[in-house]
């Protein structure tokens, strides 16, 4: 009776304490398999290639030439003579300014020389008389000497009179405003009836030539010293030409049909920026380059015959801001920080971090932690990740992907 008697929960406390101890024993096997399992991941293995060796860097598109139209006389503008937005030829007329006073200022000077011309007949007939009368003593030497004198002050007096008429015809030249080179003009900055000055040389309007474009670029000047030491070891290989082939990408995102080659670069370092100017020419047949567009210029630099190149999707940007990559070593994901030299196709080369031979985690890295157990599949590349893998589609980028070589450690 006493046994009925005692209390349920004295009863119970040993079989729950039976029953915890149980289930801690299956949690423990459960993860003890759970870590036993190898993850499916999708791996290439690194070997050496030829690849080119490119660096993409931002530029601003300028026109070959600029001319800038502006007034060299004043006076009031009696007419524009073109289309705005149109194409000109090089001496065709674009604006009328008042010729009027210059056109009096003209037949002033053109008077001025026939007056000047008659006195200088005049002096040098009176020269060549008293040249006669002096080898007769018919006259003083002082007085043959005045006439010489007069006679030639009278030419000077002409040749000034012919400046001044051709400094009249310049500047009533000056009121048909001519465009001085072929290309489209873009808007009047004046109207009729403006008055414009020659002393403020005021902007009528400016003509750009771009059926051929400069394109001007800057690069980090540790960029080029790397890149000159490899092509001094030989690691980096210039082509035949010794030319650089510039391409030009797009905001779409497409490559520009129209390759340009690279003009000169810089041979001094700005000090506020550590970087050096560059300059590339492009054809622009169809004017799809505007002055002043913004452009990623891909510079080809060279061939580097021994290259490691990853898979861009393969390459992650760790929270210190280095890129990372997951190599399979013995089985097990290790995590290895890498330098990123410039882009080749869809992947880009590595200066650091890998050997050739190694395998390389392209998808399924986003399921494993460091040191898991890991099974390698060989990669397809264009292929979606299978769900076993866990990898991510190939178009998929890193959240901070290292498009350009300067981010890259």
């Amino acid at each position: 009776m006493a046994f009925l008697q005692r209390p349920a929960h004295r009863v119970l406390k040993p079989m729950a304490l039976v029953l915890l101890l149980s289930l801690a024993a299956c949690g423990q096997k459960a993860e003890q398999g759970m870590q036993g399992m190898k993850v499916p991941v999708s791996v290439v293995q690194i070997q050496p290639q030829s690849a080119v060796v490119n660096t993409e860097l931002p530029g601003r598109v300028a026109a070959i030439e600029d001319a800038e139209i502006r007034a060299r006389v004043n006076g009031i503008v009696q007419g524009i003579e073109f289309e705005q937005g149109g194409r000109v030829k090089a001496g065709q007329l674009l604006f009328t300014i008042d010729p009027a006073p210059y056109q009096a200022a003209r037949d002033q000077a053109a008077a001025q020389l026939k007056s000047t011309q008659a006195a200088a007949l005049t002096a040098s007939l009176q020269a060549r008389r008293y040249g006669a009368l002096i080898k007769q003593h018919a006259i003083s030497q002082q007085d043959y000497d005045n006439a010489v004198a007069q006679s030639r002050q009278a030419d000077a007096a002409v040749a000034a009179a012919k400046a001044a008429l051709e400094a009249a015809n310049i500047n009533l030249g000056y009121t048909k405003v001519t465009s001085p080179i072929d290309g489209q003009i873009g808007k009047s900055d004046v109207t009729v009836g403006a008055l414009v000055s020659a002393t403020s040389a005021t902007l009528l309007a400016t003509v750009h030539r771009f059926n051929e474009v400069y394109v001007d670029v800057t690069q980090p000047v540790a960029q080029i010293a790397a890149l000159r030491q490899q092509v001094a070891e030989g690691v980096v290989k210039p082509d035949a030409q010794g030319n650089t082939r510039a391409d030009i990408l797009l905001e779409n995102g497409s490559t520009y049909r129209h390759a340009g080659k690279l003009l000169f670069s810089g041979i001094a370092v700005d000090p506020g920026t550590g970087q050096v100017n560059l300059r590339a020419l492009f054809p622009n047949p169809e004017q799809i380059l505007l002055p002043g567009l913004y452009v990623r210029v891909r510079l080809t630099q060279g061939v580097d015959p021994k290259a490691l190149i990853i898979p861009a999707q393969a390459v992650q940007r760790a929270a210190d801001g280095k890129n990372t990559i997951v190599l399979v070593k013995d089985g097990k994901a290790v995590y290895t920080p890498v330098q990123l030299g410039p882009q080749s196709g869809t992947g880009y080369i590595v200066y650091e971090g890998v050997q050739a031979g190694d395998q390389l985690v392209v998808e399924g890295f986003q399921k494993i932690r460091p040191g898991a157990p890991v099974q390698p599949m060989p990669w397809k590349a264009g292929e979606p990740a299978s769900p076993a893998a866990g990898g991510a589609a190939p178009q998929q980028k890193p959240d901070a992907s290292p498009a350009s070589p300067a981010k890259a450690d």
